[in-house]
Order: structure tokens, then sequence, then C-alpha cells
């Protein structure tokens, strides 16, 4: 049914503005030429490294260029708008709670190739942290310097430093995220035990988030990417202790609350991946399935579910990147025209 709608990356000619409506509104409506990029993580060396592709041909992962100053790592999800991908905190130093992150953010204009520029600060230095994003805020929560509650936001087309935006219901970090263009969800991480609990906000307002439901699985370093209703949970690991990592996927549909319904499964296994999505097309990049890092990008249709493909390659073995794209769930699937 959905996809059988004309998009802009199959169909030429005219359609009316209903099917287009409805396609926006059912998020399923594509932003063909978005840019997915992967920053930073580790080889295990820390980097500063930003890959690209274009998110709805397959193929490998091409130099961008690189993070302003500090290699880092620890970083999840997608904190952009249409025409801008915004990277914040993440750490030089060992993982862990106690370790050392910074309160840097950097920003790149998807267009265009080249390295990051200052944006501004967070209101504190830290890692392990969990981002997401609507058309004109970037939030960035929780974190592991310490375990942090801590829900910052910047607005995304204007340079300056993070305000305060409230509180997670609980501290964690190593979580995943997913977004719509007036929610965001937190789902899994460590708060320090890793657990399957998720959170969610009102992206325009500022408050302490709500619960939201719980995932089927507790999960460590999972990832996430969204359209504009459903968002998935992908990858992660149940026990760190003794390694169980996990081969489903789970999803969750944003604008209500409840608990995640199992999706499908992954080509290759992992957690610490990166995930991101140009609003139907979710890709999977990377990831630690042990004792070797992956540089394997997955993908999957996000209306449909179902097993991974592949879809190319990093332009390196990592793990532990943030990602970022211009046409994420928290953007309307891409579409700038009527019907916003």
């Amino acid at each position: 049914m959905a996809l059988n709608y004309p998009r802009i990356d199959n169909a030429s000619g005219v359609w009316n503005m209903k099917e287009v409506t409805e396609a926006v509104l059912g998020g399923y409506w594509p932003n063909a030429t978005a840019r997915g990029l992967w920053y930073g993580g580790h080889t295990p060396s820390k980097l500063t490294a930003i890959d690209y592709v274009t998110i709805s041909t397959t193929g490998d992962a091409a130099d961008f260029g690189d993070l302003s100053g500090t290699a880092r790592s620890y970083m999840t999800g997608s904190m952009s708008n249409f025409t801008r991908g915004i990277f914040a905190g993440g750490g030089p130093g060992s993982a862990g709670p106690g370790a050392y992150g910074v309160d840097i953010i950097d920003y790149v204009t998807f267009v265009t190739t080249g390295n990051a520029s200052d944006f501004g600060n967070l209101t504190r230095h830290q890692y392990g942290v969990a981002n997401l994003s609507n058309s004109t805020r970037g939030i960035q929560g929780g974190g592991t310097d310490p375990t942090s509650n801590i829900i910052d936001y910047v607005v995304t087309a204007s340079l300056g430093d993070a305000t305060d935006f409230g509180d997670l219901s609980q501290a964690r970090f190593y979580t995943a995220t997913v977004a719509s263009p007036t929610r965001g969800v937190w789902g899994g991480g460590v708060t320090p035990t890793v657990v399957n609990t998720s959170d969610y906000i009102t992206i325009a307002s500022t408050g302490d988030a709500t619960d939201f439901g719980d995932l089927i699985s507790v999960r460590e370093g999972p990832s996430g990417a969204s359209s504009s209703t459903r968002g998935v949970i992908v990858g992660g690991d149940t026990n760190p202790s003794s390694p169980n990592l996990l081969t489903t996927t789970e999803y969750l549909e944003i604008a209500s609350t409840g608990n995640t319904v199992a999706y499908g499964d992954l080509l290759a296994v992992a957690d610490y991946t990166g995930s991101l999505s140009n609003g139907v097309r979710c890709l999977v990049g990377g990831g630690d399935p042990g004792p070797s890092l992956l540089d394997t990008i997955q993908s999957f249709n996000i209306p449909v579910g179902g097993q991974t493909v592949d879809f190319g390659d990093l332009t390196a073995a990592k793990s532990s990147m943030g990602s970022a794209s211009g046409g994420h769930g928290g953007l309307a699937d891409g579409y700038q025209g009527v019907a916003r």
C-alpha cells in the first residue's frame, strides 16, 4: 500500500496533493538525495574521520572530512536538520563511568565535504551520549561522565551553546535514540545495569522525560533510526560481562506509548553500531561483534523491517560512531514543501 505511492527517487510527472500529504504523514516519503554521515568512533584508536554515503543508493562510504580538534567516540544518534549535521560530546578517554568526555559541539553542511566547524558547547563534558532532533531543535541526553540524566538542546539553524532542557527519568548511557517531528525517545542503555526501559520528550517544549514503555530485550550499546512515525532499535548486548549480542531489531510507534515489537534480524550482529535513515531506508554501520570490528553497512526499509542486506562498507572497520542525516524521521522524511 504505502510503498506504492509516487516517491522522489522513483517517479516523474505529477501526483496529487492528497497522495503527497498521506505519504508525508504516513512516514514513507523519502528524501532521496539525503546524505548519511558517520563521525568519530574508534578502530580501536579514537577517530576524527567523518564518512558519508547517499542513503538511497548502495555503495561504499567515502571520506567527508574530520571533526574539529579532539578525536572521540561513544556517541550515538542523529542531531541534524535538512542542511546541517551537528556532532555533540564524545570521549577521548577510556570507556566506562567516570571517563573523561568533551563538551564540544561541531557541525558540517551536508551538501559540501570538508572538516567540521565549531558550533558551541554542551552544558557539561560528556560521553556515552545519545542525540536526536527535529528540523529546529537538536537534543542530547544522558552520558557517563558521571552517569547522567541531563538533557541539553540547541537550535540547529543557529550557532551557540546548549541550554538545559530537563532530565531523563533515569540516568543512562550507551542508549539508542529515535525521533519524529514532535517526539524524541531514548531506549535501552546502562544505568549502570543494562536496562530495557525507554523515555520520551516532546521536542518543542522543555521539561523532564516521561516513561514510554519497555524494549523486548535489555540492550547496552544499541543504535536507533526512524521514519516520521516508527522508531527502530538495532543491535546491542544483553550482558557485557559475558557478551550476548542480539540478532534482532525492534520497533515502536513514536506517536503512542508502549512496548516495542520484534521487527527483523541483522545480517552482521554487533553492538555500538551507528544507525541513520532517510526516513524510509535505515543504514546500520560498523559495530563491535568481538574480537574484531566491522566495516560493513547493512540496510533495511523501515516500513517493512525484516532481514538486513548488504549496502557497502565504511572507510574503516570501527564502532561507537555518531551519525547524522539530512532526512531522518524527525524531519518528516525529508519533504520540504506543503503539508508540513
